[in-house]
């Protein structure tokens, strides 16, 4: 492992965080050459995941810095390699948490490359040629094209950056799931980053989706502003009860310690619960709402790239984007100093091309 090679002869400029304080600050590093199997972009856009927050602080104690975060990546390409055949110079394209696989085991046979165990990710990875890899929290970036999907000339490149990771994140169980059948009715639990586009694919393929929140006062957001049907306190007994075996399906996209008990209960008979949230500390699973309601408790982790690109095709169709803020480079400790309070709606996005005094 080295941070980087002898073909790494790119300089790029961009931003990382250098220790656990938290702070991300300017960085000048390289990357590689484009090599044959390559494309290289122009980074326009990239979002902000809670999964940059715990790798800038090393909340999961393998941070490897200095780190430069980001794998919610939009540009244009720039330069493509001689084996590249399906890009080309001027394409809008997306990277999203993947950068390597083994391209030999069953699940990458079968394009579920995110279940490859020898699965590198879009930064904090070790690439093929044993470098670390960089994120989009830069200006230019180098990918192999199997982990690259084109963006739908109807989304914006700024708002589709979130899908690749958290609208790729709740398309893959609702899909595989089957959930997405019209008339159906999904619970949604958590009104964030994940969340808010999982009501948006149930309400674009014609579910009854009832939001399943902490918070009071979200409900007038997600009734008027994304269009959920329901809104259910889950702290508030008597309507969490009021409400019980009345959903098919059920994405808790919570990634804070909670009891999967009186959720389970919201579910009918043979209902299916899918987890996308990762929380620090274990969940609380009681057995009795799984064995007398005979449910199922399914987990999942965003997608396979030829899922994704699908997913991103959907939501070119359904003009499905994310809820973002914008932000410039100078203001990115801010944001997720506000990220780390969940104060967004719903995701921030860096506008990487633009000027900015960092």
């Amino acid at each position: 492992m080295a941070e980087t090679t002898p073909n790494h002869t790119q300089t790029v400029f961009g931003w990382a965080a250098k220790d656990s304080s938290g702070k991300i600050a300017p960085f000048v590093f390289k990357r590689r050459e484009n090599g044959v199997d390559d494309v290289t972009i122009k980074v326009l856009y990239c979002g902000m995941c809670h999964t940059d927050l715990h790798y800038i602080k090393n909340d999961w104690g393998i941070t490897m810095y200095p780190v430069v975060p980001g794998h919610e990546i939009t540009g244009i390409i720039t330069k493509v390699g001689s084996n590249v055949s399906n890009f080309k110079v001027g394409d809008r394209v997306g990277v999203g948490c993947l950068a390597a696989s083994c391209l030999k085991c069953e699940f990458c046979k079968d394009s579920q490359e995110n279940y490859c165990d020898q699965l590198q990710f879009t930064y904090n990875g070790i690439f093929w040629d044993g470098s670390i890899t960089y994120g989009g929290y830069s200006q230019m970036l180098v990918a192999d094209r199997r982990y690259v999907v084109h963006i739908p000339d109807s989304l914006p490149l700024d708002k589709a950056a979130p899908l690749l990771c958290a609208g790729i994140t709740v398309f893959s169980p609702m899909k595989q799931h089957n959930m997405l059948q019209p008339g159906k009715r999904l619970g949604v639990v958590g009104l964030g980053g994940l969340g808010h586009i999982a009501v948006k694919f149930g309400k674009a393929f014609g579910l009854h989706v009832t939001v399943i929140s902490t918070s009071p006062s979200k409900e007038t957001e997600a009734k008027m502003r994304l269009g959920a049907d329901d809104f259910l306190v889950s702290t508030d007994p008597r309507q969490m009860q009021a409400c019980a075996r009345s959903l098919d399906f059920i994405i808790d996209t919570v990634s804070a310690k909670h009891s999967l008990g009186p959720i389970l209960e919201l579910l009918k008979i043979r209902g299916t619960l899918a987890l996308v949230g990762a929380p620090d500390k274990p969940l609380e699973l009681p057995s009795f709402p799984l064995i007398f309601g005979k449910r199922t408790v399914s987990g999942s982790i965003i997608g396979g790239i030829k899922e994704t690109q699908e997913m991103m095709d959907v939501c070119g169709k359904y003009n499905i984007t994310s809820e973002i803020e914008l932000v410039t480079p100078d203001h990115i400790n801010e944001a997720l100093d506000r990220l780390a309070r969940n104060d967004v709606r719903y995701r921030f996005v860096i506008d990487i091309a633009s000027k900015s005094n960092l």
